[in-house]
């Protein structure tokens, strides 16, 4: 991959990808198909945004082709095949405003300025911060054995793990380092679930030790102040139990937002969407949307990675014929084409 983030002011392409997630991955690599040039900008220092960052060791089962494939290696095989044309990655680089010069879309960063004859926004769920739970007597333990965000398997080697919430990031995690660490406690608020059917029935039947009704209430440390005991209780009878453990994991969602993006003068869905039509067109000519970040117009948002690769898709061969009016929006399929 090259970055020309100490380039500055660089030659314009045809297409601006804003977000190096898994949908701006394969957009970046379809507009290859169509035979323009392009430039992806991310705020994160490497590609695969919510993939890299939250769960790289985390299996995905709903890939066209891939019975299951580890969240890292699906990024490592998207770079691969967008590397296919060439694109530049302009990597730890947030955008920050977007406005019109003459006849091209200019996406100002917070290190240079670039420009484009069109541009896709696949920015994911935007800015995104984990929610935290408000108690500075827990809080402060983070770094010390509490975890907001995993990126990784190995500190919970043989570890006595306890994990808070009931979401797919949880029951995803509980299920990732069930045969890893030595034990897991999986303590939810509730009775119900918000994780995916599937993995909370796989939870259900595994050997987790499932307290349903339970909250954290306080982290008593070890010696070294670290993390060495869990006092957790059950919010309807208020009977208290303390559990030792090593590491603690906060799975309390995230906050999504989308930052800047909220000024470049796209009409939203809230702080969360960026409203679309079926052609994956913005209210502004020549900017479009695909992925998580997007509302399509008279349907409910599917935050999918495989809705994220046909909204790719389908922006890139409209951007075609917005870039080039004489284009067809339908390219030909891939396999009569002769890629290198």
């Amino acid at each position: 991959m090259a970055s020309t983030s100490s380039l500055g002011n660089a030659e314009p392409v045809d297409l601006t990808i804003v977000g190096a997630g898994p949908t701006g991955l394969f957009g970046a690599f379809y507009a290859g198909l169509r035979g323009l040039s392009v430039r992806i900008i991310d705020a994160l220092p490497q590609p695969g945004g919510q993939l890299a960052v939250l769960y790289p060791e985390k299996f995905i089962y709903d890939v066209p082709g891939h019975p299951k494939i580890m969240a890292k290696d699906l990024v490592r095989l998207l770079v691969e095949q967008a590397s296919t044309f060439n694109p530049i990655f302009c990597l730890g680089e947030r955008a920050l405003s977007l406005r019109r010069e003459d006849a091209l879309w200019v996406v100002e960063t917070d290190k240079s300025v670039y420009s484009s004859r069109a541009v896709l926004i696949a920015a994911g769920i935007g800015a995104f911060q984990p929610n935290r739970l408000g108690k500075p007597e827990i809080d402060q333990y983070e770094g010390r054995g509490l975890y907001y965000v995993v990126t990784e398997r190995r500190p919970f080697r043989n570890k006595r793990l306890l994990i808070v919430g009931g979401g797919d990031t949880a029951v995803d995690w509980a299920l990732n380092l069930r045969d890893f660490a030595a034990h897991i406690t999986l303590i939810h608020r509730r009775d119900q679930f918000r994780a995916h059917p599937g993995s909370v029935a796989e939870l259900m039947r595994s050997n987790i030790d499932i307290r349903l009704f339970h909250e954290l209430k306080a982290i008593r440390p070890g010696p070294d102040g670290s993390v060495r005991e869990a006092v957790i209780f059950n919010n309807q009878t208020g009977e208290e139990t303390v559990i030792p453990v090593d590491a603690i994991i906060m799975s309390l969602g995230f906050k999504a937002d989308l930052g800047p993006i909220k000024s470049w003068g796209l009409e939203t869905v809230g702080n969360r969407y960026i409203k679309v039509n079926a052609r994956m067109e913005t209210n502004l000519p020549g900017v479009y949307a695909a992925g998580d970040i997007t509302a399509p117009e008279g349907v409910e948002p599917l935050n999918l990675i495989v809705i994220g690769f046909a909204q790719a898709a389908t922006a890139v061969n409209y951007a075609a014929t917005y870039i080039n009016p004489q284009a067809k929006v339908f390219p030909g399929h891939s396999s009569e084409m002769r890629l290198r």
